[in-house]
This record gives structure tokens, C-alpha cells and sequence, in this order.
């Protein structure tokens, strides 16, 4: 099989000149024969000026780029899409799909023996991952790492639980438009992602627990020196990976998936990883089911004491041993056979590895912070295939109870009525937005945290009942039911939600149940076949028509059904 720039030649029609083009125009970058001689690195590279979390990717990529050539390769870096979570509309999860496509045919198309995956931001990580496992060469990912925190009074402070938690006591009437600005320019004052067990962290973890980042860099912070030796050492690896041939299937086994679930249940992690790591073992053919999801949560214990489920923040996980120490608190339940990027198995990592943990950030497991898994799922008449809750994020008082609907059925509505003061709502209520799905013209937005309503923020109340077909980011809280599935916008039981319905929660027995006869049922689901209006939003033309055309479900990891395996 051919290697480095020998590999993937051009098409002209004649193979011989392919080459001596090629290799023409490399020597017109003022390459060597000797370095054209090397096996490829490529370097999926995605800086943008719209992504803070990737501020400083150009140190890193000097730093890999010295791993590579230390190591006897050529590095040779190509630009992807960049997904900055907070400057995309109507949300970086429509593009996620999109940014898998533009990194999966890169690496098949470029000649490269192997791959760094440079990512960081929420929908980075998956998407790489996603197009990786689909192109097959070996790779490497290396994240962005989690910005330090800041501090506001005396207070530490990070984005981006606590710039949720002082909106909503600006919205309450506690804080001040002079204090939220001043708090707006300390909630993120380095390059990073979150410093809290959000989306990014979480999909950091599993990425390490996968196999595909190297042991112990998950949680590195973003601009410790650490860093940009875990860069080098990245480098370096991907190397031998080129030698080695060791590829993403045989990473992602059955065995791996269930250890990354544990990991996230336990780490307190984001309810998005739930769909990440469903699309990304759905590119090899592999299922993530919510069953198992419960099943896994009721014997894996809370371990990890972060934001938004605890008290500390990503700093403080990688100096209390990290993600390594979280693996060990959970030996006797994970599968020690597993292997990572280097070809050891866990069992051969965990030997290795300093025994040191902060017992106050990562409980041993017979001491845990809570008996049961981070996440939840829910099935019922209202999510026949599935709902997620993130429990220990949640006001557990709330989890068992009976509660009337106040239904918002788009987005707008919910902006236009949520605090309006004639607003018919009590505490005891639940709030209900529809049509926020994946094939709702939205891209299911992280609009699941609906805020609350400003008549009962500013009477005290601190969380509501919350459900959606939308999901929230993972650095939210609160008693917040998202991806409830099937959509409303396809004929999905949350889409035939009224005003004044009866919902029954139980979060002990699994259930999200419509108190709604069969009958009334049957009637509004035939208004919702005669109303245009309520159906999804189909765009004309471009991505968006692919999008809406060819998204999955929650269930099925929204990805696009051409892109899973067969």
C-alpha cells in the first residue's frame, strides 16, 4: 500500500506524471527530499475569529508540528470548518454533520498516514470524531483544553454556569445592568473552552476514555504548559500511529462505548454527549441506547464535584488527578481490555499512572456524591423513543409529581410571552416548548434552559418543571427534560401538548407520561396533518434542505441517515 505523498494521487490520467507533479509543487513549499520521504501527518486545523475556544491553537500547532518532525514525519496542517458555540445561528449543532463531512472527506482525499484532530468547542470534538471513524486512517485527537476561571468580588466565576446563574438574578431584579456588564467581562478571560463540566469538558473525557487523546490530557488547562507538551507527545504519537495502523474501529468497540458512558455518568456530564456519542458509534455501525444509558446509570455513582453539578471547576479536576483518577474510582465496573491511541489497554494505563486524588473534587466510589448516574432517560406517552434528564443538575423535590402544561409552540412564542405578566402560570406548573427539535428550521438549539417567567423569578422561584425537543447547553441546571423524542414538528407527542394538559413525572419509574385520552389524541393529531403550519419548517435549497431533509432523530444521534453505517 502506498505511503506519505505517495498515497491518493491525483487523477490526470496517468499515474507516473500524478507523482511528479505532486511531488513538484511540494518542493515548491521548500520541502527536502528527505522530508518528502516521511510518512504524513496530517493536521485537521480549525482556528477561526469566531471561535474564542480556539485562541490558541497556533502555539499547539507549532507544538505538534515539533512532535511530528521530532519523531521522523511531515506534518503537513489543512484548515476545516470551525464551530464557535456562541457566534453560530441558529445554533453550531444544525453544522455539526456539516463540519464531520468537511473533515472525513479531507483525510480521504489528502494523502496522510495519519491524522491530528485539533478541536475544542462543543460540537468540534464530536464532529471530528464522527468524520474520523468514517474516513478509517488512524487518528489522534488533541483538544483545546478548559479556560482558567475568573473572579468578580472575591467570588471565582466561569463561563458558563455562573453567567446563567447572574442572568437569572439580573432577570430576578438582584443584580443590576451596571454589575451584569462588569460580571460579562470576567466570566471568560482566557482562550479555552469552559471551565466547567460542560459539553466540551464532557466530550474531552470521553475522547481520552475512547482511546483517542492521549492518557491524562483531557483536562489539561488550555494555557498551562502541560498543554503544549500534551501537543508535542500528540505529535509524536501520530507517528507511530502511521507506522502502527491502528485505526478509530478498532478503538470503538462495544466494550469502550459502555466505558464512555460510565465516564459520563459519573463525571456529572453533559446531556449533549448523549447524541454525540450516539452519532459518533453509529459511523461504525455500533448503537447507544437509552436503555442502556439507564441501565449503566443505576449502578454507576456520581463521582466528580463540578459545576453545574457541584462546587469546582475543571482547574480543579486536573489538579485533583483527573480523568485518570475518575477511572480508577471506577475500575471494577469499566472494561480494562480496552485499548487507547498507544495500544495499551486500560488495564496497562491504570498500573502506570500516580495514584494521587482530591477526595473533596473526586469521591472514591464508596463515597460518592450521589448513589446514581449523572443522566437519566425517560420513556412514556409524551417520549415514546426517549427523553433525557440531567439529574444531578436538577432539584430532585420536583422529580416525582403531576403538573399542568404551559405550552409555548415555537421559539418566538416563548420570547414573546415568557414574561409577560398576564401570563396564566404557577410554580407548580410545567412548562412546555414545542417545535425546537432537529427538523423544526431551528436545529435543536440549546434553548432547553427556558427561563423563568419573569412574574415567578421575581417572586423567588429558582427552577421549574422544564421539558422540550431541544437540548441545553452543559454547563445549564435545573429540572429541564430535553431531547423528547419523537419531535413535535414530525407529529411527535410533545407537538400535540396543550395549554392545561396534565403531565406526570416520575423520574424513579422512568416516566413522562400525557394525562390526554386516546380519543382527543386521535383529533389533534388530525389537525396537525390538515395545519401546514405546524409541520416542520422546510427549507428551499443549500444545507439547511440537506439538513431537514436527512437528520435523525435524538435517538439516532441526529445524524444524517447517509452518513451511518449500514
Amino acid at each position: 500500500m502506498a505511503k506519505g505523498l505517495k498515497k491518493g494521487l491525483t487523477q490526470y490520467g496517468d499515474q507516473d506524471f500524478s507523482r511528479y507533479l505532486r511531488y513538484s509543487f511540494a518542493r515548491s513549499m521548500g520541502y527536502s527530499g528527505t522530508m518528502l520521504s516521511r510518512p504524513v501527518v496530517g493536521i485537521a486545523y480549525p482556528p477561526s475569529g469566531f471561535n474564542n475556544c480556539h485562541r490558541h491553537f497556533p502555539e499547539l500547532l507549532d507544538a505538534v508540528k515539533r512532535g511530528v518532525i521530532s519523531a521522523g514525519g511531515l506534518p503537513l496542517e489543512f484548515p476545516t470548518i470551525s464551530l464557535g458555540e456562541s457566534f453560530i445561528n441558529p445554533t453550531s449543532m444544525m453544522f455539526r454533520n456539516l463540519m464531520s463531512m468537511d473533515v472525513e472527506e479531507m483525510i480521504r482525499a489528502q494523502p496522510m498516514d495519519s491524522v491530528v484532530l485539533m478541536g475544542g468547542c462543543d460540537k468540534t470534538l464530536p464532529a471530528q470524531l464522527m468524520g474520523a471513524v468514517s474516513a478509517g486512517i488512524p487518528a489522534i485527537q488533541l483538544v483545546a483544553g478548559p479556560m482558567m476561571t475568573g473572579s468578580h468580588q472575591g467570588e471565582q466565576l466561569g463561563a458558563c454556569t455562573d453567567c446563567r446563574r447572574f442572568w437569572a438574578q439580573y432577570r430576578a431584579g438582584e443584580k443590576s445592568k451596571t454589575e451584569i456588564d462588569l460580571i460579562e467581562g470576567r466570566l471568560a478571560t482566557t482562550a479555552g473552552t469552559c471551565p466547567v463540566m460542560g459539553t466540551a469538558s464532557t466530550m474531552a473525557c470521553i475522547s481520552e476514555t475512547l482511546g483517542f487523546t492521549l492518557p491524562g490530557t483531557a483536562a489539561i488547562p488550555a494555557v498551562h504548559a502541560d498543554r503544549l507538551r500534551a501537543s508535542e507527545a500528540t505529535g509524536e504519537q501520530a507517528v507511530k500511529l502511521a507506522n502502527a495502523g491502528l485505526t478509530p474501529e478498532q478503538l470503538l468497540t462495544h466494550e469502550s462505548i459502555e466505558n464512555a458512558i460510565r465516564v459520563l455518568l459519573a463525571i456529572g456530564g453533559s446531556t449533549n454527549a448523549v447524541i454525540h456519542l450516539t452519532a459518533i458509534a453509529g459511523r461504525v455501525g455500533k448503537e447507544v441506547s437509552l436503555k442502556t444509558l439507564n441501565r449503566l446509570s443505576d449502578s454507576t455513582p456520581l463521582l466528580v464535584n463540578l459545576k453545574p453539578s457541584g462546587a469546582h471547576y475543571m482547574e480543579h479536576f486536573f489538579t485533583s488527578g483527573g480523568l485518570g483518577a475518575v477511572l480508577r474510582e471506577l475500575k471494577p465496573l469499566l472494561h480494562l481490555n480496552c485499548l487507547d491511541i498507544s495500544g495499551q489497554s486500560l488495564e496497562e494505563r491504570l498500573k502506570k499512572e500516580d495514584s494521587y486524588v482530591n477526595h473533596q473534587v473526586i469521591r472514591p466510589l464508596n463515597d460518592p456524591i450521589e448513589p446514581q448516574g449523572g443522566l437519566v432517560a425517560l420513556f412514556g406517552s409524551l417520549a415514546p423513543q426517549g427523553a433525557i434528564l440531567k439529574r444531578s443538575a436538577a432539584d430532585s423535590s420536583l422529580f416525582e409529581r403531576k403538573g399542568r402544561a404551559i405550552v409555548f409552540n415555537s421559539l418566538e412564542d416563548l420570547s414573546n410571552r415568557i414574561d409577560d405578566s398576564k401570563l396564566d402560570v404557577k410554580q407548580d406548573d410545567f412548562l412546555i416548548l414545542q417545535n425546537a427539535g432537529p427538523r423544526s428550521g431551528t436545529g435543536m438549539p440549546e434553548s432547553g434552559y427556558l427561563p423563568i417567567p419573569a412574574k415567578l423569578s421575581n417572586a423567588g422561584v429558582k427552577d421549574m418543571v422544564r421539558i422540550s425537543d431541544a437540548r441545553m447547553s452543559g454547563t445549564a441546571f435545573g429540572t429541564i427534560i430535553l431531547h423528547v423524542t419523537p419531535e413535535a414538528s414530525v407529529g411527535g407527542p410533545l407537538g400535540l401538548v396543550r395549554t392545561g394538559d396534565i403531565i406526570e413525572l416520575s423520574v424513579s419509574e422512568r416516566r413522562l407520561d400525557l394525562n390526554v385520552s386516546e380519543n382527543e389524541l386521535k383529533i389533534r393529531r388530525d389537525e396537525f396533518k390538515q395545519n401546514p403550519e405546524m409541520k416542520e419548517n422546510n427549507a428551499k435549497r443549500g444545507y439547511a434542505w440537506l439538513y431537514q431533509n436527512h437528520v435523525m432523530q435524538a435517538d439516532e444521534g441526529c445524524d444524517f441517515d447517509f452518513l451511518k453505517a449500514k
